[in-house]
């Protein structure tokens, strides 16, 4: 019987029927080779319904859309109110460092949430995690918008990071899960063009909402959108998850044949933890464990965390540059957002075509290292965009001039960071989730303290210096790690402590 034909057809498990002596399968150790486990639930290695990886590309863009959609929404929210902090700020009598914060502890949540959210995802799935955290942010976005304090807002904002944060430790786990490594550059370049205009478009839309109604509807509208993007994702998202897919077939097979033996390989594992509570404190502190224990993400993390630190300093002070240095309004402030938003869609474009050629000309023997040979280019002309953009806003040339440099900055770095996203997705395959949460943590806690000093370093040495010292240091980071990783990556994978 064909994977086609029965949906839990298994071959490495005879049905019944074909058992001799007309019972269950003997145990592996009754079995000539005793390698061979006749109760082991697998997906057929040639081709399975079930099996993520083998879907219909249709379905496997279904799942990657939605996901993108989510992320759009949730990312935007994170920059949405940047052109409206001094508004804010007025009613709700907040001083410059509380506006800040209320911008800010979005993203300070989104460093702790993936922390239990990605584990959870690898117990539960991705669904009920997908679900419960698209709810979640619903409810405290409306807050948002309905917060007469400072207090109010600050704290729902946080809260509603928190729920936005799953985006960050389920959008690698899901590529990971439905697409294979030689299709991960375009997959992981289409799923990012949409969340990546988000961090862009948020200061737009915010800028023309500001200028023209209550701050409050950059809330309730986002909250609208949210809404619709609940119901599409309950009726169109799927498991994607391989060990809870096989563990529920496992399930099946176990009350359809009265047969208490057939197991997966996940739960073949867990046994030596009988107790639930100690398979999910397990599975809780891997992000943690995979920070401390594994150099591959602890630079990973460090090279990705600069960089969107950065990133965040240019959202959240790039609106200032136009009212201050150049007396534009603040919705006109906020389409020079485009150029940061372009520079984005333009590298993702490239660089998914860019990291899949790369990796099918080691077609024979393909490594996740593969992927990092484009890293230090990119982010030479990441950081170059830096200065070219802080010396031209510092001397007011003229806005294309800056916008061109913006672009430039924001192409190095989106074209620099899709390589090691897929060299992490790659090196951890089943806990890639937990490992993106790893990253996430010291991605967003940079992205959370960067804006905070960002006004006092360029008080103190103006847009040039200020991007200079920046762009230095990014310089320092962008070449060594990515040889480091290329060099020693495949013995530190091989030496990698289990992740289980």
């Amino acid at each position: 019987m064909s994977p086609e034909d029965h949906p839990d057809a298994i071959t490495t498990v005879p049905e019944p029927a074909e058992v001799e002596l007309g019972a269950m399968p003997r145990p592996s150790a009754a079995r000539k080779d005793p390698d061979t486990d006749p109760f082991l639930v697998e997906f057929d290695p040639t081709y399975d319904a079930e099996n993520p990886l083998d879907w219909p590309k249709g379905r496997k863009w279904m799942v990657t859309d939605v996901l993108s959609a989510t992320g759009f929404n949730r990312i935007m929210v994170s920059t949405i109110m940047a052109p409206a902090l001094s508004t804010i700020a007025d009613e709700l009598s907040m001083s410059p460092t509380e506006a800040a914060m209320s911008l800010s502890i979005y993203l300070l949540a989104t460093a702790f949430g993936p922390l239990f959210i990605g584990p959870l995802s690898e117990i539960y799935g991705r669904t009920v995690i997908l679900h419960g955290s698209n709810v979640w942010f619903l409810v405290w976005n409306i807050v948002c918008g309905f917060a007469k304090t400072k207090e109010t807002l600050i704290a729902s904002r946080f809260l509603a990071g928190f729920g936005a944060s799953a985006i960050y430790a389920l959008a690698g786990g899901v590529l990971g899960d439905v697409w294979r490594p030689e299709q991960r550059g375009r997959s992981l370049g289409m799923y990012l063009l949409i969340p990546l205009l988000g961090a862009a478009v948020g200061p737009i839309i915010g800028g023309f909402m500001a200028g023209r109604t209550t701050w409050r509807w950059m809330f309730w509208a986002t909250s609208i959108f949210q809404g619709a993007m609940i119901a599409v994702s309950f009726l169109s998202f799927r498991e994607t998850y391989a060990p809870l897919i096989l563990r529920r077939r496992a399930e099946r097979l176990r009350e359809q044949h009265s047969e208490p033996r057939y197991h997966t390989l996940a739960e073949r594992r867990d046994r030596g933890h009988s107790r639930p509570g100690a398979v999910l404190a397990l599975a809780l502190s891997r992000p943690v464990r995979l920070l401390l224990r594994h150099p591959i993400i602890q630079v990973s993390a460090l090279l990705s965390g600069f960089d969107y630190g950065i990133m965040y300093v240019t959202l959240s002070t790039f609106s200032e540059i136009w009212t201050r240095q150049y007396g534009q309004s603040v919705e006109i402030s906020g389409l020079h957002y485009i150029g940061v938003s372009l520079g984005e869609v333009v590298a993702s474009l490239v660089g998914g075509r860019v990291m899949d050629c790369l990796y099918k000309r080691k077609a024979l023997d393909p490594q996740p290292e593969s992927r990092l040979p484009v890293v230090i280019p990119a982010f030479t002309v990441a950081w170059a965009g830096v200065l070219m953009y802080g010396w031209t806003a510092q001397y007011r040339l003229s806005w294309l001039v800056v916008d061109l440099g913006v672009f430039i900055m924001m192409f190095g770095m989106q074209l620099g960071g899709m390589p090691t996203t897929a060299y992490v997705i790659d090196a951890y395959g089943e806990h890639t989730s937990s490992a993106m949460a790893s990253q996430q943590f010291v991605r967003s806690l940079m992205a959370f303290c960067f804006p905070l000093f960002a006004p006092s370093l360029y008080d103190t040495l103006g847009y040039g210096w200020g991007n200079s010292v920046m762009a230095f240091a990014g310089f320092a980071l962008a070449v060594p790690i990515p040889l480091y990783l290329y060099r020693y990556g495949p013995s530190l994978r091989a030496r990698a402590k289990s992740t289980y």
